[in-house]
């Protein structure tokens, strides 16, 4: 049975849940749950106990949420502290970075915590040189958002946060983040000898993507001597790699984002490269390269999430064959083409068949020489695979 008090931990006391049932995941949906503490609110840390009332861990609650529980803990009420908690669980987040991944010596940029990767569910955490920029996706973690900052100023004493969340996270999960419509946090970072400036406040995500870091310095060695076309491009980070790194002849940037497409040329600029920036939508854009006859010697593919619901699903895969078709479209022979999915609901398989309905669609022969996916800042944990959202597959085209 639940114990009318629950326990004590620290000189206070968890509430707590009972559960019905449990997955095999660390996420634990609405109807799992049985009952809870009457004096439980959203964004608590809670006890959990599983159908028999024995302990099962420690999550955060949140009862406006579809994911009612995230367990980030198997730890007994009683033994539990917060603060201990996050200062363990970060400290093993920036080892692994720097002591294993030995990334300060490539980049001044990269991914601290990965969510469930890092057993922190909910929440997300990038480093910008002297920034770190915090993503929320949980009202429990954005609630513990000082401790958080607490146990990373233990390895970046001097480092500036920034707290970010999507309208709509804020939305599903009831919390607002306090903004300041006057502030623009802008930043420099360096990433394998290349320069980008991150708008910390803008943009998508935390500003940039990190998790292609490896990807953009392995494309530019396909560059060399090549016309490039760097297709949703963002900020420019394929295009500029190719052009600074990879020695690519010239490079053609499309983008639909106004504030994005701009600063692909501030980047460019930065860098001392000259990069062509075109901001349009690149459906039409590559239909009409390809009845002009253009043809690329290497052309990367990186479009945003295109599905980010079950409901949307078929949508978003038309699109993903689509803009593959109208890319293979663009490749010269025996050229290069380097095509993503970022979507979590997309397994490699799933972008594997895009990528084969597209080749045919197109009248072109691929050969699939490569997969990758993010970079090894971007971990994922074994009971939830769906944290390996990033698919990269490298091919030549005949």
């Amino acid at each position: 049975m639940i114990p009318s008090a629950p326990p004590a931990h620290g000189g206070s006391s968890l509430p707590w849940v009972r559960l019905r049932s449990a997955g095999s995941g660390p996420n634990l949906f609405k109807r799992m749950l049985a009952e809870a503490d009457p004096k439980i609110r959203s964004g608590d840390i809670a006890a959990v106990y599983d159908k028999t009332g024995a302990p099962y861990g420690i999550a955060v609650y949140n009862d406006r949420s579809l994911i009612a529980l995230r367990l980030i803990s198997r730890e007994s009420a009683a033994a539990f502290n917060i603060a201990d908690f996050f200062k363990r669980q970060i400290t093993r987040a920036v080892s692994l970075r720097r002591d294993v991944l030995k990334l300060d010596s490539a980049a001044d940029a990269y991914r601290l915590v990965h969510d469930h990767g890092d057993g922190l569910p909910g929440l997300v955490a990038d480093r910008y040189g002297g920034y770190i920029a915090l993503e929320f996706y949980s009202r429990g973690m954005y609630m513990l958002a000082d401790k958080i900052e607490d146990a990373f100023r233990e390895h970046f004493p001097t480092a500036k946060f920034v707290r970010r969340a999507s309208k709509y996270t804020e939305t599903m999960e009831g919390f607002s983040i306090k903004r300041d419509s006057g502030a623009l946090h802008k930043t420099r970072i360096t990433e394998n000898g290349v320069v980008f400036e991150v708008n910390l406040t803008g943009g998508y995500k935390t500003g940039f993507f990190c998790d292609q870091r490896d990807n953009r310095l392995a494309a530019s060695r396909f560059a060399k001597g090549k016309n490039v076309l760097d297709v949703c491009s963002y900020t420019g980070g394929f295009g500029i790699f190719a052009k600074k790194t990879g020695g690519a002849e010239d490079v053609i940037c499309v983008e639909l984002d106004a504030e994005a497409s701009a600063m692909s040329q501030k980047n460019a600029s930065l860098n001392h490269v000259k990069v062509e920036s075109v901001c349009v939508d690149a459906f039409p854009y590559m239909r009409q390269a390809a009845q002009n006859s253009k043809r690329f010697g290497l052309v990367i593919l990186d479009p945003h999430k295109l599905i980010a619901s079950r409901e949307g699903w078929e949508e978003g895969a038309q699109k993903y064959r689509d803009l593959n078709r109208l890319a293979l479209a663009l490749v010269e022979e025996g050229g290069v083409f380097v095509t993503s999915s970022c979507s979590g609901l997309v397994s490699a398989s799933d972008l594997q068949q895009f990528l084969r309905t597209a080749t045919g669609a197109a009248g072109r022969r691929v050969q699939v020489f490569a997969k990758t996916g993010a970079g090894p800042d971007h971990p994922y944990a074994s009971d939830y695979p769906e944290g390996e959202y990033l698919k990269t597959l490298w091919c030549r085209v005949f």
